[in-house]
């Protein structure tokens, strides 16, 4: 009987050490292309470093973009090296595309290259992400037109006059659509993104 505790006490054990094992898995997105588009000024630091940080530790290879190729200035003077210009890239190449925002993301309000992209990336059924003021990009694409969203508060009324369904949630989800609020939930967006990729 004792011999039989024992064992079920085991084997108890090594069930639950293999539950808490599987949560603290490292998702593995080896393989995941990502596409990050930034304002050349004034994007947002924790928006951009916390996706950007969490999809590279998960293994996926993210190329960053911009109106201008080199150096983009953060919102807090940080210097990022983008790889490529907007206008060079293609929805495809991608499994995901992501806007990040900060005061410098209306420059991709009314951009049509932005445009393209964002409704390209729908299209071809990629993940579509965007956070903060960058949601108002997909809105005036038309992509978010009938669908669930969410962005920075102050304009999500913006959201509204294109036909969006804003959901007062600060991380929303909608099919491979992902929107969020700003940067106090920058870890949450970087993780909900991660999920929808794995």
């Amino acid at each position: 009987m004792r011999r039989l505790m024992g064992i079920a006490i085991a084997l108890g054990a090594v069930w639950a050490g293999t539950i808490q094992g599987k949560e603290g898995v490292m998702p593995d997105l080896k393989g995941k292309k990502v596409l990050m588009v930034i304002a050349a000024t004034d994007f947002r630091d924790e928006e951009y470093f916390e996706p950007y940080n969490r999809l590279r530790q998960c293994g996926a290879v993210v190329t960053v973009a911009s109106s201008v190729k080199g150096a983009a200035v953060s919102v807090f003077g940080k210097t990022v090296t983008t790889d490529r210009q907007i206008a060079e890239c293609k929805a495809g190449d991608y499994d995901a595309v992501v806007f990040i925002g900060g005061p410098g993301a209306t420059e991709f309000f009314t951009n049509a290259t932005a445009h393209v992209l964002a409704r390209a990336a729908v299209d071809q059924g990629k993940v579509l992400a965007a956070i903060c003021i960058a949601p108002v990009t997909l809105a005036n694409a038309g992509v978010l037109k009938g669908k669930q969203a969410t962005c920075f508060p102050s304009l999500q009324k913006q959201l509204t006059m294109q036909g969006t369904r804003v959901v007062k949630q600060d991380v929303v989800q909608d099919g491979k659509l992902l929107t969020a609020t700003g940067p106090q939930v920058a870890r949450e967006f970087a993780e909900a993104l991660v999920k929808m990729l794995e």
